[in-house]
Order: C-alpha cells, then sequence, then structure tokens
C-alpha cells in the first residue's frame, strides 16, 4: 500500500461546541467540546468521517495503517488526560489484516486544564485514511470553549453516543479469567468468560509494548460461556522484559466488546 508524503493542514474555527470539518479526499474530521466542568475537564470527541470506501484506524492498526493521534498545542492551557477508541472492526485489504473502521467515528477525547482556562481548545489531529491508497491526514483543529451555562444538546448527544460505542468494563459474565505467557514468550494463553453461551470464536486484540497488536488465534474452545485459545506473540522489542508491565485486551463476541488489562507480574 503506497503511501502519500503531502499532508493536508486545515484550520477553521465554527460556533462554540463545534469546529468545522477539515476535508481530504478519503475523508473529513472535526472537533466537538463541551464547556469545562467543575474539575476542570473539558469533555471533547474527535469525529471522522471517511468517504465511502475508505477506512480509518483503531489505536493499534494491525498490520499495516496509522493510528489517530491528537495534541493539544503547545502553550495551549490543556492537556490530554485520555484519548478512548469505539470497538473496532477486522479490515481485509489483500493479505494484509488491519483493526479500523469502514464508516464514520467518534473518538471520545478528555482534556485538563492546567491554569487558567483557555478561550480556546486547540489541537492538531493527525489519522490515516486508507482505499486503494493511505494518506496521512492532519488538521489544525480549533474552537471557542462555551460558556458552562450555554445550551449544547446536538454536542451531549453525539458524545453520549460515543461513549456507548466504548467497549464495556470486565463484569462476572465477561470477563478474562486467566492468562499466561510461554516461558519463550511466543504464545498467551488465555480463558475467558463470554456473554454468550454459544456462537463462533470471539475475536481477540492483545495490545503489548506500544505498535505492537496481536490478534492470531490457535487452539480456541468454546465450551458453554467459557473460551480458552492460543494467541501467537510476534517478535517483541529487543531485550523486551515483560516482568510488571501491563498489556492491553479487547474481545469483541457477537455484539458485545469488553476491554481491560493483563498484568504480567
Amino acid at each position: 500500500m503506497s503511501v502519500l508524503t503531502a499532508i493536508m493542514l486545515a484550520s477553521s474555527p465554527a460556533h462554540a461546541a463545534m469546529s468545522d470539518w477539515a476535508d481530504n479526499q478519503g475523508g473529513r474530521m472535526r472537533l466537538v467540546a463541551l464547556a469545562p466542568d467543575g474539575q476542570d475537564h473539558i469533555r471533547a470527541a474527535l469525529q471522522i468521517e471517511p468517504a465511502p470506501g475508505w477506512i480509518t484506524y483503531w489505536r493499534e492498526p494491525g498490520e499495516s495503517g496509522i493510528p489517530p493521534q491528537v495534541s493539544p498545542a503547545p502553550n495551549g492551557g490543556v492537556a490530554l488526560a485520555k484519548m478512548s477508541f469505539p470497538v473496532p472492526k477486522p479490515i481485509t485489504v489483500g493479505a494484509i489484516q488491519e483493526i479500523g473502521y469502514d464508516a464514520p467515528v467518534t473518538f471520545p477525547l478528555d482534556f485538563r486544564v492546567e491554569g487558567k482556562q483557555p478561550a480556546k481548545l486547540e489541537l492538531t489531529a493527525f489519522i490515516g485514511l486508507c482505499k486503494d491508497i493511505c494518506i496521512p491526514f492532519q488538521a489544525e483543529l480549533s474552537l471557542p470553549l462555551s460558556t458552562a451555562g450555554q445550551s449544547t444538546p446536538h454536542e451531549q448527544a453525539l458524545l453520549d453516543a460515543a461513549d456507548a460505542s466504548l467497549p464495556q468494563a470486565p463484569a462476572p459474565d465477561f470477563t478474562v479469567e486467566s492468562h499466561s505467557l510461554s516461558a519463550d514468550a511466543k504464545t498467551l494463553s488465555l480463558r475467558l468468560t463470554l456473554p454468550e453461551a454459544s456462537g463462533d470464536a470471539p475475536l481477540v486484540y492483545v495490545t503489548g509494548p506500544a505498535g505492537y497488536v496481536f490478534f492470531k488465534q490457535a487452539n480456541g474452545r468454546r465450551d458453554g460461556k467459557t473460551f480458552a485459545t492460543d494467541i501467537a506473540i510476534g517478535k517483541l522489542p529487543k531485550n523486551y522484559d515483560i516482568k510488571g508491565k501491563s498489556w492491553g485486551i479487547l474481545v469483541i463476541d457477537g455484539e458485545h466488546a469488553m476491554e481491560t488489562t493483563l498484568a504480567f507480574e
């Protein structure tokens, strides 16, 4: 898959809670934000709409692709506390396995005010939009921060819908019962409790060190609501020591999705 070197820039403020769209041949994106709350947090989101036939990516894109990045403007008065990712889907491009979205997606953002509340929320968003080619798409997004008493029902609904699209936290009926890494660090064995007693094997994405995601399964066995599988662990960074580290795991079982961490002692 070829990559264009040109990066598209856009900057345009709009009304108090939503920026104008920044456009690219592969799609468009914009910033949505509410007024800072009483704890100096700003609830926001990056909204992306790929053009028909185009895709964008999850936080670890798979065997190819560009993960989304959001960077507050230097000296902009805010820090990014958290970026969340709705449930993605597997996407096959030729022989390449990717993880992402082929429809509009909204990434929830949580900013923390540092010092005096800024008049504007300014950031740089960098994503990949891919079809026959993959285009890096960068936009400078800015919008005035609304006042706390301003009514923003449309933006509130958009952010609520984005939160509803996130994987759930572990629960007694959907969790990781056990996990263990083989001595040669080549196989991660998992035992899961799933919400349904029947169905196909769930999708499992394990995110290790930054830039690494593992999802190739072997020996999958579903017995009622229990599922056991082995995840092939590819090449890790040189001299990587897993002791004391935590990896992420996302399990997608039909219409259900759960995300948590795996701690390695």
